[in-house]
C-alpha cells in the first residue's frame, strides 16, 4: 500500500510538477553549517497550509468562547454592586432626560412622527447592554442617520405614493435590511472592515452632514415654508434667504430658544472654571439645558395656545399617541427594497462609522478596549428587533455618549435606566408633548449638530500631518453641500483609497549608508563597562578607555530627516543595502524594484566592460557608450545586495516573480560573476517560504564551484533553562529554590572560516552539530543559533547581513586570487617542460 507521500510524488510526476528538495537535505550536501561545540543547531521548518487550517477551523473550545463572546455582559454582571448601580442611576436618568427631546426632534429629520424617535430610543438602550463592549455608548436616533433615513423615505414615497400616510413602513424595512447586513458582518467577526474608512473621510462626512442638517432646520426655525428642505444644501440656503420676508412668530420661538441653549452652555462652562469645586453641578445643569429649554417653551406654548388648540399661534407638535401604537411585524417586499437598494451602502456606512469611531474614542479615553465586531452585532440586533416596536435605523450618538461618560457611568446597564425613563415618557408625558413648539425642536437639532462640525484647529492638524488630507476634507464637505450626504461619503472614501493606491504604486525604497555612532548620556559618551549594558543591552559606561561604537544604517539621501552633515559611507564596494519603504506586493513591486536597478546601474559597472566583440552583437537597447562618454572603470562591480524587509509583512506571486527577474537581470549584468542576495529582518514565515521557493536564502550557484566555499555567519544567543549559566549560579546560591531563568542575549557573531569541500565531500550534518552541542559543564552558557542554519542568507539584522556579505565577497576574491596563482604556476611549469 503506497504512502500518501509516494502517491503525492507520483501524481506530481504525472502532472509535471517539480517538487523542491527538502531543505534539511540541502544543508548536508557540502555547504558549511553552524557547528560549534557550545552551540545548538536549529533548522527552521517552512510553514504549511495545515497550520493555517488549524488556526481557521474552530475547535470545541473556540466555539464555546465565540458563543460567550456574543454576550459580553456575562463577564461582569456577576460582579455588579451598589456602587456601580449608583453611577448607572445618575448617568441613566441624565441620558433619559436628554434623549426624549432629541429623539422626537430627530424623528422629524427622518420624515416620521415624533413618537417613532421615542420608540427607537427605547429599543436602542434596552437591547444594547446585552451585547455591549462599551459602557459609554448610547444607541438611538442620531441626526445624520435620521437625515439619511428621511431622504430614503422621501424618495420611496415619490416612487410609491401609497406609503404617503405610512412612512414608517419604509423606515422599518430599511432598519431591518441594514441591521441584518451589519449583524452578519459582526457575527463573522469582520469588524476590521471599518478601518477602510479613514479619519479624514469621517470628519468631512460629519461636517458636511452637520451643515446639511442645520441648513435644513433653519426654515422650520424661522417658520418659512414653500420649498423642500430635502434639496441640496446650497439650494436650501438660497431658498431660505429668499423666504426671509415670510418669517412669522415661529422665528421668535426658534431664535430665542437657540440663543438660550448657547447662553446656558457658555454660562455653565464659565461657572465651572470660576468655581471648580462645583464643577459637577454645572456639568449636570449644562447637560440638561435642552430639557430646560423644551420645558420652558412648552409652558409658554401652553399659555399661548391652550384656548386655541385647533389654530395655534405658532406651529406645535400636536397629538402624540400614547404607548407603542405602531408595534407590528415590519413589512418587507421587493417593491420597497428595490426602491431604496441604492441607498443601502450609504446607510450601512453611516450606521457603522459613527458608532465605531465614537466607541473607540471613548474606550481610549476611559482605558478599555472595544470589539468592533461585537459592536456591529449590537447595532445589528437593535435595528433588526427595533422595527417590531416601531423603531427606525439607530446607532451610537456622539453627544449623548459624551454626556454619559462625563456623568460617571459604570456599566452598560445604565441603558436599562434610560429605557425606563423613555418608557415613562411614552406612556405618561404624551399629553405634554402636544404643546412642544416645532421651532423649539429645530433649535435643539441645530444646537446639537453644531458640535459635529470639525474645528479649524483640527483641520490645521490634518495639514500638519499630511497636506493632502485637508484637500480631501474640503472636497468631501463641498460635495455634501452641493450634492448629497451619500455622494460626499463615497467621494472622500474613493479619493482616500486612490491616494493609498498611488502611494503603493509609486513606493520607492531607500539605499542605506553606514555610519558609526556613540551613545551619549548627558554630556559624555558611554563606554563598554556599564552594568546597565548587561541588563538592558543599550547603554555602556564611560569607564572604558575607548568608547563603544555601533553601526547604524541611514538613507543615503537623508530623506528620513537625519542630519545631512553626517557623512554616510558605502558599506563595501559593490555591496548595496536597500530598504523597502512600503508593502512589497503587486501594486508596488514594479516601481520600487525599477528604482533599485536604476540606482545600481548608475553606481556600478559591468563585470566585463567589453562583453561584445562587434557592435552588431550588442542589443538594440544597449548600443554602448558614446564616443565622448566612456564607461568609468573606477566604479565597482556589483557583488551583493542586502534587502531590508523590516517594513514588509507579506509577499505575493507578482513580487516574488519580480525579484526572480531582477536577480536574473543582474546576474547577466555581472556575468560571469553572480550576485549574492541577503535578506534581513524578515518578519513572517510565509515570506521566508515564498523567498525560499524562489531560490533565495542560499548562496548562488557558480560555474567555477566557488559557492561551495561560502562562509555562513549566524547570530547566537544563550539558551535559558536548567543548563544555562544563570540557572547554575542560582543553584549554587540556593539549591532549594526552583529557578526559571531568562535568556541573556550574547551579542556575538560567529563566522566559519572552515574550508568545505565541494558537493559530495564529507560535511558536518545537522544531527552531528546537535550532538556536539551537548554541554556537560552547566557553568558554561549553552547557546544556539537564532535563525535556521538551513537559510544562511536570511539574517536577523542588517549588521549580520553585511558581515556575511563582506565575508563571502572577500572569500571569493581570495579564491580568485588563489586560482590565478595556481594557473600561473601551472603555466610556468608547462613552459619549463617545453623549453627543456
Amino acid at each position: 500500500m503506497p504512502s500518501r507521500r509516494q502517491v503525492g510524488h507520483g501524481l506530481a510526476k504525472v502532472l509535471g510538477i517539480k517538487l523542491d528538495e527538502s531543505e534539511n537535505e540541502r544543508v548536508t550536501r557540502g555547504e558549511s553549517v553552524f557547528s560549534i561545540q557550545t552551540a545548538d543547531s536549529f533548522v527552521e521548518e517552512p510553514p504549511t497550509v495545515k497550520e493555517v487550517l488549524v488556526k481557521i477551523i474552530p475547535t470545541r473550545k473556540g466555539i464555546v468562547e465565540y458563543i460567550l463572546s456574543l454576550f459580553p455582559f456575562l463577564s461582569w454582571i456577576g460582579f455588579y454592586n451598589l456602587q456601580w448601580l449608583a453611577g448607572d442611576l445618575v448617568a441613566g436618568i441624565t441620558i433619559g432626560a436628554v434623549v426624549v427631546p432629541q429623539g422626537m426632534a430627530y424623528a422629524k429629520l427622518a420624515e416620521l412622527p415624533v413618537e417613532f424617535g421615542l420608540y427607537s430610543s427605547f429599543v436602542g438602550v434596552i437591547i444594547y447592554w446585552f451585547f455591549a463592549t462599551s459602557k459609554d455608548i448610547t444607541i438611538g436616533p442620531v441626526a445624520v442617520l435620521s437625515t439619511v433615513t428621511g431622504t430614503v423615505v422621501s424618495n420611496v414615497i415619490a416612487a410609491h405614493p401609497e406609503y404617503t400616510n405610512t412612512p414608517w413602513v419604509i423606515s422599518s424595512a430599511l432598519a431591518v435590511i441594514c441591521g441584518a447586513i451589519v449583524l452578519f458582518i459582526g457575527l463573522i467577526r469582520f469588524g476590521w472592515i471599518v478601518e477602510l474608512i479613514p479619519v479624514v473621510s469621517l470628519a468631512a462626512f460629519m461636517t458636511g452632514s452637520a451643515i446639511n442638517i442645520a441648513a435644513g432646520q433653519v426654515p422650520g426655525l424661522l417658520g418659512i415654508t414653500g420649498f423642500s428642505t430635502r434639496d441640496s444644501t446650497y439650494l436650501v440656503i438660497i431658498n431660505t434667504l429668499k423666504g426671509l420676508p415670510r418669517t412669522n412668530l415661529n422665528a421668535a420661538i426658534g431664535l430665542t430658544a437657540l440663543f438660550l441653549l448657547y447662553f446656558i452652555r457658555s454660562l455653565c462652562n464659565w461657572a465651572a472654571k470660576k468655581y471648580p469645586n462645583r464643577q459637577k453641578l454645572f456639568f449636570f445643569l449644562n447637560t440638561l439645558r435642552s430639557v430646560f429649554v423644551i420645558l420652558l417653551y412648552t409652558l409658554i406654548s401652553w399659555l399661548v395656545n391652550m384656548h386655541r388648540r385647533t389654530k395655534p399661534a405658532f406651529t406645535i407638535l400636536g397629538k402624540v399617541p400614547r404607548g407603542f401604537t405602531h408595534a407590528a411585524v415590519p413589512t418587507i417586499n421587493t417593491d420597497i427594497i428595490s426602491s431604496f437598494a441604492s441607498e443601502i451602502p450609504a446607510t450601512v456606512i453611516v450606521l457603522l462609522i459613527e458608532h465605531i469611531a465614537i466607541s473607540k474614542s471613548f474606550g481610549r479615553v476611559n482605558n478599555y478596549r472595544i470589539n468592533p465586531s461585537q459592536e456591529m452585532v449590537a447595532i445589528g440586533v437593535t435595528n433588526v428587533i427595533g422595527p417590531f416596536l416601531g423603531g427606525y435605523p439607530a446607532t451610537g450618538s456622539f453627544s449623548r455618549t459624551a454626556i454619559k461618560s462625563k456623568a460617571g457611568v459604570k456599566t452598560p446597564f445604565a441603558g436599562v435606566i434610560t429605557g425606563i425613563i423613555v418608557l415613562l415618557a411614552i406612556y405618561a408625558l404624551t399629553a405634554v408633548f402636544f404643546y412642544i413648539p416645532n421651532a423649539g425642536l429645530a433649535a435643539v437639532i441645530i444646537h446639537a449638530v453644531g458640535d459635529l462640525i470639525t474645528s479649524p484647529n483640527t483641520v490645521y492638524t490634518f495639514w500638519r500631518v499630511s497636506p493632502l488630507e485637508p484637500i480631501i476634507f474640503f472636497i468631501g464637505v463641498i460635495v455634501t453641500i452641493f450634492a448629497t450626504i451619500e455622494i460626499g461619503i463615497y467621494t472622500t472614501i474613493g479619493i482616500s483609497f486612490a491616494i493609498f493606491l498611488v502611494r503603493n504604486l509609486k513606493a520607492k525604497g531607500a539605499f542605506l549608508g553606514k555610519v558609526q555612532v556613540h551613545s551619549v548620556i548627558g554630556d559624555h559618551i558611554t563606554g563598554n563597562e556599564s552594568p546597565a549594558a548587561g541588563e538592558y543591552g543599550t547603554f555602556k559606561s564611560d569607564s572604558a578607555q575607548t568608547a563603544l561604537t555601533r553601526n547604524v544604517f541611514l538613507p543615503i539621501d537623508h530623506q528620513d530627516g537625519s542630519n545631512p552633515g553626517v557623512e554616510l559611507t558605502n558599506p563595501y564596494p559593490g555591496i548595496f543595502i536597500y530598504r523597502f519603504s512600503e508593502l512589497l506586493n503587486y501594486p508596488s513591486v514594479s516601481h520600487t524594484m525599477e528604482y533599485l536597478v536604476e540606482y545600481i546601474f548608475a553606481h556600478t559597472r559591468p563585470t566585463v566592460l567589453n562583453a561584445y566583440k562587434r557592435p552588431g552583437d550588442r542589443p538594440w537597447n544597449d548600443p554602448g557608450p558614446r564616443k565622448d562618454d566612456e564607461q568609468s572603470t573606477n566604479l565597482p562591480t556589483l557583488k551583493a545586495i542586502i534587502l531590508d524587509f523590516s517594513s514588509v509583512n507579506n509577499v505575493d506571486v507578482t513580487s516574488t516573480q519580480m525579484l526572480i527577474d531582477i536577480r536574473n537581470q543582474l546576474d547577466r549584468y555581472t556575468a560571469p560573476d553572480v550576485v549574492d542576495w541577503h535578506m534581513a529582518c524578515i518578519n513572517n514565515r510565509w515570506t521566508k517560504r515564498a523567498l525560499v521557493s524562489a531560490g533565495f536564502g542560499y548562496p548562488a550557484v557558480r560555474a567555477d564551484g566557488a559557492h561551495s566555499r561560502w562562509k555562513s555567519i549566524f547570530s547566537i544567543a544563550e539558551i535559558g533553562g536548567s543548563e544555562s549559566a544563570a540557572a547554575a549560579a542560582e543553584r549554587e546560591a540556593n539549591e532549594k529554590e526552583l529557578v526559571l531563568s531568562q535568556s541573556k542575549v550574547v551579542d556575538t557573531e560567529t563566522g566559519l572560516a572552515e574550508r568545505i569541500e565541494p558537493s559530495g565531500a564529507s560535511s558536518i550534518s545537522v544531527s552531528d552539530s546537535v550532538s556536539k552541542a551537548k554541554n556537560p559543564d552547566p557553568r558554561v552558557p549553552r547557546q544556539a543559533v537564532v535563525h535556521g542554519i538551513n537559510r544562511p542568507l536570511f539574517h536577523v539584522d542588517l549588521t549580520s547581513a553585511l558581515q556575511s556579505a563582506i565575508a563571502n565577497v572577500e572569500a571569493r576574491n581570495e579564491f580568485e586570487r588563489q586560482r590565478g596563482r595556481d594557473e600561473a604556476a601551472a603555466a610556468g611549469t608547462a613552459s619549463s617542460s617545453s623549453s627543456s
